[in-house]
């Protein structure tokens, strides 16, 4: 996967795991509830956006605004993997954003922020990239999310197989492009996995 992990990060995802499993009985924050399955469904899913995440960024320090975050997917698993990355989880279930808050602390994880909120709702973050994993449709996305990027920035959404049809809405919609769709390589995983990135159309002014 291109992932040079250090060992205290590989044990600091493991510890997620075990953390996300624990909460997990009583905060239902995935329906998968099998250790293995969950680290190859969240754990490893999510490691699988970080070497094109770290391409686009060129290895720059960066601000990361993780939307529909859940119990931190993919917003923890970047801040271990990534830490000169600012990730901040939001969340409109309070539950699942005070477990994030756990995790960063338990996991000494100064660079993960985890925030209770509406996404449409909360000021403009200014994030060079905005992450969702599962969130909505890619209009939906853009629309709700497209505020918090900064000029420069980008929208990467994590799909399964292309997502054509929401590609055409997108364009449709008019002030969100799509600059490309790279495909994911998770070991293990049989199902197709993709990261859409989308960019300001420049002649759209959309500010939001």
């Amino acid at each position: 996967m291109r992932l040079p992990l250090a060992d205290t990060q590989v044990d600091r995802l493991l510890n997620f795991l075990a953390l996300m499993l624990r909460w997990n009985r009583t905060y239902n924050l995935t329906a998968i509830r099998e250790p293995g399955q969950m680290l190859l469904h969240h754990i490893i899913d999510s490691l699988a956006v970080v070497p094109e995440l770290a391409q686009r960024l060129a290895g720059q320090p960066a601000s990361l605004l993780d939307v529909g975050s859940g119990g931190g997917l993919p917003g923890v698993v970047l801040a271990v993997a990534r830490p000169e990355w600012r990730v901040v989880c939001v969340d409109a279930v309070e539950k699942k954003a005070a477990f994030v808050r756990h995790v960063a602390g338990v996991l000494k994880l100064p660079n993960l922020e985890a925030v209770h909120g509406r996404v449409e709702a909360l000021a403009p973050a200014e994030s060079d990239v905005v992450i969702s994993r599962a969130f909505a449709s890619l209009p939906d996305f853009a629309a709700l999310a497209g505020r918090h990027v900064r000029p420069d920035g980008v929208l990467a959404a994590m799909k399964g197989q292309t997502p054509d049809d929401e590609i055409a809405a997108l364009k449709d919609q008019g002030l969100w492009q799509v600059e490309g769709v790279t495909p994911l390589n998770v070991p293990r995983l049989s199902a197709r996995r993709c990261l859409v990135w989308m960019t300001r159309l420049e002649t759209s002014g959309e500010t939001r």
